[in-house]
């Protein structure tokens, strides 16, 4: 998907998010079976003055970049169809899904044991988060729990994880990245990193590690270059098979919920379908997110 495509999509969806209430549709969200029935969700009805469908998505901001890929490339392909997007968080989306405001929620965690009861979670793909460092740096392999303590300040010193005698440079993500929210949440560092630069995309961390021999950071696996070592965790390296199967760690789902046993509407069911097709698996690669095995 072309680049001044995608940032037109995202400016047209920020303008529908700034005008949007809730979540910016009136249908209920619907099962996520593969064939619609009678009686879906109102929000995918005629719009004023015209003929076009809307389908409306909530939650999970970290799900921006392949909630984008997908809308874009489905309204293409469907000119009738509006798929609307409100970044509010997974656990606003989810709660939108289940009170009915939206057709279906995004989520960058599985559902709760407790909310599995009335929602059902679809995996449309896996962020795979790597661990990179400068490619002249020794270290090769490190622990989930030895990444958590560099990034807490524990271990302050390369010499101590058996690379050069220096001080480790901790660059990461700004508060409001949901990279950052996955990373310090499989590392158990929420509101603990101490980090000497938060930077506002992945380009620019994967820059700055790749500038300071010293440097550690995160980012999106499908984002990694050769300017970048990506490190082993657990002896695993990560690499679209890993992540697959579930070897590699540092990962997390990203979810579509659908509420149970109601339908959606016919718009927001085919968008499901497509989201979850095989023909859906190289936006999900461009969007920097690894698709599921199939």
């Amino acid at each position: 998907m072309k680049g001044k495509k995608f940032m037109a999509f995202m400016a047209m969806a920020a303008v529908t998010v700034g005008l949007m209430t809730g979540c910016g549709g009136s249908g209920s969200g619907g099962s996520n079976s593969s064939s619609s029935a009678a009686g879906g969700s109102a929000a995918g009805t005629a719009s004023e003055g015209g003929t076009a469908q809307t389908v409306s998505t909530d939650g999970s901001t970290s799900m921006e970049k392949v909630i984008g890929f997908l809308s874009e490339a489905y309204m293409e392909e469907n000119g009738d169809v509006k798929v609307t997007y409100n970044p509010t968080g997974s656990s606003a989306g989810i709660q939108a899904v289940s009170e009915g405001r939206c057709d279906i929620g995004l989520s960058s965690r599985d559902l709760k044991d407790e909310e599995k009861t009335d929602l059902d979670e679809t995996v449309v793909a896996i962020d795979g988060i790597g661990i990179i460092v400068h490619p002249d740096n020794a270290v090769s392999d490190l622990t989930i729990e030895q990444v958590g303590k560099i990034y807490t300040g524990e271990i302050k010193n390369w010499k101590e994880l058996g690379g050069e005698d220096a001080p480790i440079v901790c660059i990461g993500r700004e508060a409001a990245s949901g990279t950052r929210d996955g990373f310090e949440e499989i590392t158990g560092t929420a509101d603990k990193c101490k980090y000497a630069q938060e930077l506002t995309s992945t380009g620019d961390v994967v820059q700055t590690v790749s500038g300071n021999p010293n440097a550690i950071g995160y980012a999106s696996v499908a984002s990694v270059n050769d300017s970048v070592k990506a490190l082993s965790i657990e002896g695993v390296a990560p690499d679209t098979e890993t992540i697959q199967n579930g070897k590699y760690k540092i990962q997390r789902n990203f979810v579509l919920v659908t509420k149970k046993d109601t339908a959606l509407s016919e718009a927001a069911q085919a968008f499901f379908d497509f989201a979850t097709s095989s023909e859906a698996d190289d936006l999900i690669t461009q969007a920097g997110a690894v698709p599921i095995k199939r």
